[in-house]
């Protein structure tokens, strides 16, 4: 997908370019730029050597010699002195320097670390949102793949309100889902053990003030329905071959049908959902093709889909949303919540350490 958050070596990534947070020398350091050295081998200083350093905010391209990555992409990222002496207009222009350089050399995918995060201390919940920005706004005009590299189990810094947020309502679903499990499975013992303390059970449960989660899921003793009175449909006037259409549509075919009422392109819908082009044209081409889970979740974010709309176009694809999944409980918090964002989904998938979206086929 053309933004994908790993947490990896940065060394050990197999792109066609990855970026080091090089110091104005580029004749090595610490962190990441020594290890990127470290891994290309002396023949990489070598070459800096003949480059002649490198100013704030710009970026210099080298060949990746020992390393898995065609090329080296050096950028010098600012010291944070406080945010006020211009730091982050440096910090984007590296972000950008280095994408066009990228493009330049007709680099298909780059991979980054989060420049300046390191010893020269920017804030990283800020300097995420830069290069998320400053990434973004290049893929709606250029097709590439780019990796932003956490090393370690680091949190990739998703603003903590939102975080904490998630979390409880994770907890909230995993809370209701366990009372329900444990009322049903006292439920079957007792009906099947002494009807009269069955009985007693239901009426308990009906008179109690239950948790608000778990009140969704546990069911009241049978009460007596009246009948309701509804309108009946003038069949002759029903659309049946809309209907039956509807009916049989493939994922597909939904897709398309929901891109066209929501007046996208096809290209602001497959970025929207941060998913590549190729598989776009194959999900577009092919009206049996069924993408992958998570590449279906991300196309309901991407149309603003309501949770039951949600679910509709993932049950083309032969899909649900369910809480058994903590993945599937953070993309409902999102729906509910009318959060259209799947990199800022993607962002909080990191840090739970799930699968993101749009990755995958």
């Amino acid at each position: 997908m053309p933004i994908q958050m790993v947490r990896n070596d940065i060394t050990h990534m197999r792109v066609d370019a990855i970026v080091n947070a090089a110091n104005r020398s580029l004749l090595g350091g610490g962190g990441v730029d020594g290890a990127i050295h470290a891994a290309a081998g002396p023949e990489l200083l070598a070459e800096c050597r003949t480059l002649g350093g490198c100013e704030t905010g710009q970026a210099k391209i080298t060949r990746g010699y020992r390393l898995p990555a065609k090329y080296v992409i050096h950028t010098v990222g600012p010291v944070w002195h406080g945010g006020g002496h211009g730091e982050a207009e440096l910090l984007a222009s590296c972000y950008r320097s280095s994408l066009e350089l990228a493009a330049q050399a007709k680099c298909e995918s780059v991979a980054f670390p989060l420049i300046s995060t390191g010893a020269y201390s920017y804030p990283k919940e800020e300097a995420l949102s830069i290069a998320v920005s400053e990434i973004t706004r290049f893929l709606v005009s250029h097709e590439m793949t780019v990796y932003i590299v956490v090393f370690g189990r680091t949190a990739l810094a998703t603003g903590r309100k939102l975080f904490d947020d998630v979390r409880e309502y994770i907890d909230d679903v995993y809370a209701g889902s366990h009372y329900r499990r444990n009322v049903e499975e006292s439920r079957t013992r007792l009906w099947q053990a002494d009807e009269s303390a069955a009985m007693d059970y239901e009426m308990e449960l009906a008179d109690q003030s239950l948790p608000t989660a778990a009140a969704d899921f546990v069911e009241a003793a049978p009460k007596p329905q009246q009948a309701v009175s509804r309108p009946k449909p003038n069949l002759d006037k029903l659309d049946w071959k809309k209907i039956l259409r509807r009916t049989d549509e493939g994922f597909s075919q939904a897709l398309l049908r929901l891109i066209d009422r929501k007046g996208l392109t096809d290209a602001e819908c497959y970025k929207r959902a941060n998913v590549d082009r190729k598989l776009f044209s194959k999900i577009r081409s092919n009206p049996a093709y069924k993408p992958s889970k998570t590449t279906a979740m991300a196309f309901c974010v991407a149309l603003e889909l309501s949770l039951p709309e949600a679910q509709s176009l993932l049950g083309k694809a032969g899909y649900t949303l369910t809480h058994a999944s903590k993945q599937d409980i953070v993309v409902e918090y999102f729906l509910t919540h009318q959060l259209y964002d799947v990199i800022e989904l993607n962002q909080v998938l990191f840090d739970f350490d799930l699968t993101p979206l749009g990755s995958g086929v």
